[in-house]
């Protein structure tokens, strides 16, 4: 894939992801390997990436996620109903919500769960910058998303365990000092490949030099 390719069709994979395909460690590790080398803010490098391969293990995260986006469902902010009012737009959320309906009740079934988390030393995050904070992890998760794109296999970023973020520490056996970004199920998917999304025009979005 040329780079272009690969970064507008690295999608949100939900009902594509191939369950019954094992991936190989190996191939795990040379995303993450990949994804270090995404920036760190101040070179510190306090990032852990807890990879969850134990059917067990998968299980209890995979419930913790499947209460948490039913929760989410119940919602009047749920991605399948937004955009009511807007025929076209409201076709493609209810696909989207379809889809999150579908994982909620598979993530623990996914051969590779991906927990990537923050070593702050502290148990309660630090106030101020937060984005400053996230900054110097978000990025490497994305780049752990392209990465596994490039490796064939299909990828989507969640947080919604995250209401259950002590219970699911507990499951993983995190000290109180690391703290959990996201979710990234990871699999082979099923089809060819991907294609890029329908966005909004850039000019919609643009601003140049003030509002």
């Amino acid at each position: 894939m040329t780079p272009e390719e690969l970064l507008t069709t690295t999608r949100t994979v939900r009902k594509r992801l191939d369950l019954a395909r094992p991936v190989p460690f190996e191939v795990i590790e040379k995303a993450l390997t990949i994804a270090l080398q995404a920036p760190s803010g101040s070179n510190r490098e306090h990032w852990h990436w807890v990879v969850v391969t134990d059917p067990v293990q998968r299980a209890a995260i995979g419930d913790l996620y499947r209460r948490a986006t039913h929760e989410y469902i119940e919602s009047s902010g749920f991605a399948g109903k937004l955009y009511s009012d807007n025929a076209s737009r409201a076709a493609v959320q209810q696909r989207v919500g379809s889809s999150i309906e579908y994982l909620a009740d598979r993530m623990g079934e996914v051969p590779v769960l991906l927990i990537p988390c923050l070593g702050t030393g502290s148990a309660e995050l630090p106030e101020g910058n937060q984005a400053g904070l996230w900054a110097s992890l978000l990025p490497a998760v994305w780049s752990y998303m392209l990465a596994a794109r490039s490796l064939g296999l299909g990828t989507a970023w969640t947080t919604l365990h995250l209401q259950y973020e002590k219970e699911a520490a507990e499951i993983l056996g995190l000290p109180s000092t690391v703290h959990q970004a996201a979710l990234v199920p990871t699999a082979y998917y099923t089809g060819d490949s991907f294609k890029p999304a329908a966005r909004q025009p850039l000019s919609e979005v643009l601003h140049v030099d003030r509002w």
